[in-house]
């Protein structure tokens, strides 16, 4: 049964965020607010999650999957990056864009790109995604929710739980959150190119 947990938004309550994590290392899925919509996540190396994830948003191999990291010293052990990019990250984070970057080898073959062998990065801007990373002590494995044939993500957890709430292990009510997905900018070469503009400003990336 979907458990549905309703957790404060700027004082995430502890036992509930320990409940959460424990759902994820048994292997769950979770819907969790962001600081750009609602995302579906799970462990890394969790094979059946990621299958059921890329089942529910209809993914193939070649979408970038996302790892959501609690900082930038995170983000270095999954992905490539130099002094040029250090800087940019460290200027443009946390906040709501999701970096393309090359992946190191300890990313999961599963999440890669199957030619770039790339990988999404992002630190939101969210007091709950921060309390869950830092309870679970490694990033997420995540994908902005936008329901098949739609272009905005979910906002509204009542209506996740409604239209999904059959297919999840979690969901978490954080509240309304923003409607634009992430900005995604590749940084894999400089300059930069902005792939898809959403609520993060694509200007310094230009």
């Amino acid at each position: 049964m979907t458990q549905f947990f309703q957790i404060h938004s700027q004082n995430p309550q502890k036992r509930l965020i320990d409940q959460a994590i424990e759902i994820l290392r048994q292997g769950g899925v979770i819907a969790y607010p962001t600081d750009s919509g609602y995302a579906l996540g799970c462990r890394l190396g969790e094979k059946k999650a990621i299958e059921k994830i890329k089942w529910l948003r209809q993914l193939d191999d070649r979408h970038n999957f996302t790892l959501v990291c609690s900082d930038l010293s995170e983000i270095g052990t999954y992905a490539k990056v130099d002094n040029s990019v250090f800087r940019l990250l460290k200027s443009h984070t946390p906040g709501a864009y999701t970096f393309i970057l090359s992946a190191t080898s300890e990313v999961p073959r599963l999440l890669l790109h199957p030619k770039r062998r790339s990988i999404g990065v992002r630190v939101p801007d969210h007091k709950i995604t921060h309390a869950l990373l830092d309870a679970l002590g490694e990033p997420l494995m995540s994908v902005t929710l936008i329901p098949v044939g739609e272009t905005w993500p979910m906002t509204d957890p009542e209506e996740i739980r409604e239209r999904l709430g059959a297919h999840l292990d979690l969901i978490i009510d954080g509240g309304a959150c923003q409607l634009e997905p992430t900005t995604v900018v590749d940084l894999r070469e400089i300059p930069p190119v902005v792939v898809r503009e959403g609520r993060g400003d694509p200007a310094p990336f230009r």
